[in-house]
C-alpha cells in the first residue's frame, strides 16, 4: 500500500469547506482524471476516472462522515483505496483541508505510475483546484449534514414530500427549504432532520 497525506488552508468558512466536499457529483469539476461521480444513497457513489492511464470504474462507501470535522470513505472493489478528508477551523474565515489515502497500485502501468509519483501529484493538484473552485465561488454548490453513522437517535433520513421528526416536510432534493439558508442537500437525497440546525 502507497500513502499520501497534503495539506493546504481555503480561505473560506469551514460550513463552506465541508459542505461543498460533500457534493461528490461535482468532483469531476475540480478533480484530473475523475469524468464522474453517481450518488447512489447517501453513503455509496460509483466513480469513473482515469488513473496513471488507464480508465477503472469503481465503487466506494462512505465509512464515517460528521458535519465541519471528517469524510472517509474506502472502494468496494479494486482498485483498493482508502482515505479520509478532515476540516480544521484556522479562523472565522480560513480552513484547513487534510486529505490521508492509502491505495494499492495494480499492475505495472499504476506500479509505474506510483513509482514516478504521478497519482501523489495528482492528489496535491485536486485539493489546490479546490481550493480554487471554492474560493473562486464563495459559497457551496449544495450540502450534507448528516452523519455517517447516524450520531442521535433523530438522524433519519425522510424521503422528499414526507414529514421529518420535527413534523416539518422534507425538501425536495435540490431545493432549499424557504427562509432557512441551508444549501441544497446532495443530488437526489434530502439532508437528514436535525432539530436546531
Amino acid at each position: 500500500m502507497s500513502t499520501i497525506e497534503y495539506s493546504l488552508d481555503v480561505k473560506v468558512p469551514i460550513r463552506v469547506a465541508y459542505n461543498q466536499w460533500t457534493q461528490f457529483e461535482t468532483f469531476p469539476e475540480f478533480m484530473e482524471g475523475v469524468e464522474s461521480v453517481k450518488q447512489h444513497t447517501d453513503t455509496r457513489a460509483t466513480w469513473l476516472a482515469e488513473i496513471a492511464g488507464v480508465k477503472r470504474e469503481f465503487d466506494t462507501e462512505i465509512t464515517e462522515q460528521h458535519p465541519d470535522e471528517r469524510v472517509a470513505w474506502h472502494t468496494l472493489d479494486k482498485p483498493n483505496h482508502a482515505g479520509v478528508v478532515t476540516f480544521h477551523r484556522l479562523d472565522d474565515t480560513t480552513t484547513r483541508v487534510t486529505l490521508q489515502m492509502e491505495y494499492d497500485p495494480e499492475g505495472f502501468v499504476e506500479t509505474a505510475g506510483d513509482w514516478l509519483q504521478i497519482v501523489r501529484m495528482r492528489v496535491q493538484g485536486d485539493l489546490r483546484r479546490f481550493k480554487d473552485y471554492i474560493e473562486t465561488r464563495g459559497s457551496e454548490t449544495g450540502a450534507w449534514r448528516g452523519s455517517v453513522p447516524p450520531q442521535h437517535a433523530g438522524d433519519t433520513y425522510p424521503l422528499p414530500g414526507t414529514q421529518s421528526p420535527t413534523g416539518t416536510p422534507s425538501p425536495r432534493p435540490g431545493t432549499q427549504p424557504p427562509g432557512t439558508g441551508t444549501p441544497s442537500p446532495r443530488p437526489g437525497y434530502p439532508p437528514p432532520a436535525q432539530p436546531g440546525l
